[in-house]
C-alpha cells in the first residue's frame, strides 16, 4: 500500500486551491471574506485554506466566518463545537446564527411540512449566510462546495430541466444584486475522497456525522451513482467536471433579481424563497 506523506499532500491541497483563486481572481486585497463554516470537512478545509492563502499570497484581507445552527437535536451541536474550536484555533472571528433565532423555527419543527427537509433548510440557510454576510459588509461569501459537491448540483439541475441554475456552476458567482453577496468555491477542483483524507491525516476535528434528512433527498442518490461510477472507471468525476467547463457557456444564462415584496431580500419572483417556506410553515401550524 502507498503512503501519503503528510507535508506532501498538504502541499498539493493548498497549491491546487491557491492556483484556483489566483487563475480566477476569486479574492482580491482589501476585501472582506466570509467563510460558511459548518464544522464538516469542506467548511474547515476552507478555513484552513485561506488562513494559508492570506499567509502566503503578498496582499491583505480579512477573513471571518459565520456557522448557522438550523436545529437538529443530537447532530448539529457537534459541528457548531468543531467550527468554534477551528476558528479560535486560527484566530479567525466566527459569528453565530441559528434558524430557530433568525427565521423563528429550527429544522426538527417544520421538516415533516416538507417532501424533502433540504428544501426548508437549504433556503433559509442560504438566506442567513446571505443576509449576515451583507450585514457585516462581507465582499464575498466562501463555501466548501467541492468537485463533488459541483457535479452533484449540476446534474440534480439537469435532471431536473433547471436550466438557470447553471448559472451557478463554476468556482465564483458575480454579483447580480446589491443585497446579494457573490460566492465563491476554493475546493471546486477538490475532490470530497482528498478533502476527507486531509482532515484525517492533520488530526484536525470535524463534523462527520450526517444529517440525519439527508438520505431523502435526490443528492443522496446522485452522489451514491457517481461514488459507484467512479469505484469501476477512475475520473469519471474529473472528466465529468472538465465536459462542463468545455460545454457550458454560463456567460449566457443570466437572472434579474428583484426585491421581495415582504422581506426585501434578493429574489427572481416577487415573494422570495425564505417567504413562502414561512408561508407554508404558518399554514400547517395554524391548522394544529
Amino acid at each position: 500500500m502507498m503512503s501519503i506523506k503528510k507535508e506532501e499532500f498538504n502541499e498539493m491541497i493548498f497549491t491546487r486551491i491557491n492556483d484556483l483563486i489566483n487563475e480566477y481572481e476569486l479574492i482580491k486585497e482589501g476585501e472582506k471574506i466570509a467563510i460558511a463554516l459548518s464544522g464538516g470537512k469542506d467548511s474547515v478545509l476552507t478555513l484552513y485554506a485561506l488562513k494559508n492563502y492570506h499567509e502566503n499570497c503578498g496582499f491583505d484581507f480579512e477573513l471571518v466566518a459565520i456557522s448557522v445552527d438550523e436545529g437538529i437535536e443530537g447532530y448539529r451541536q457537534h459541528g457548531i463545537d468543531a467550527a468554534v474550536n477551528n476558528a479560535k484555533l486560527l484566530d479567525i472571528p466566527l459569528i453565530q446564527k441559528s434558524f430557530k433565532d433568525e427565521e423563528g423555527f429550527a429544522l426538527d419543527e417544520i421538516y415533516s411540512y416538507f417532501k424533502s427537509a433540504c428544501i426548508p433548510c437549504g433556503v433559509f440557510r442560504r438566506n442567513i449566510l446571505n443576509k449576515t454576510a451583507y450585514e457585516i459588509g462581507a465582499d464575498k461569501i466562501a463555501t466548501g462546495h467541492n468537485l463533488d459537491d459541483e457535479i452533484q448540483s449540476f446534474l440534480m439541475s439537469f435532471s431536473r430541466g433547471d436550466t438557470v441554475k447553471f448559472s451557478k456552476f463554476g468556482p465564483e458567482l458575480n454579483q447580480i444584486h446589491e443585497k446579494l453577496v457573490p460566492r465563491i468555491k476554493p475546493l471546486w477542483n477538490t475532490p470530497e475522497k482528498e478533502v476527507g483524507m486531509w482532515a484525517i491525516l492533520n488530526g484536525i476535528e470535524i463534523h462527520l456525522d450526517e444529517c440525519p434528512y439527508s438520505n431523502l433527498s435526490l443528492r443522496a442518490k446522485i452522489k451514491e451513482f457517481l461514488n459507484n461510477t467512479e469505484s469501476k472507471h477512475p475520473g469519471t468525476k474529473e472528466n465529468v467536471l472538465e465536459s462542463f467547463k468545455q460545454i457550458l457557456d454560463v456567460e449566457n444564462i443570466r437572472t434579474v433579481l428583484n426585491e421581495c415584496e415582504r422581506c426585501g431580500e434578493p429574489t427572481s419572483a416577487k415573494i422570495c424563497k425564505a417567504c413562502e417556506i414561512k408561508d407554508i410553515v404558518y399554514e400547517n401550524l395554524d391548522e394544529k
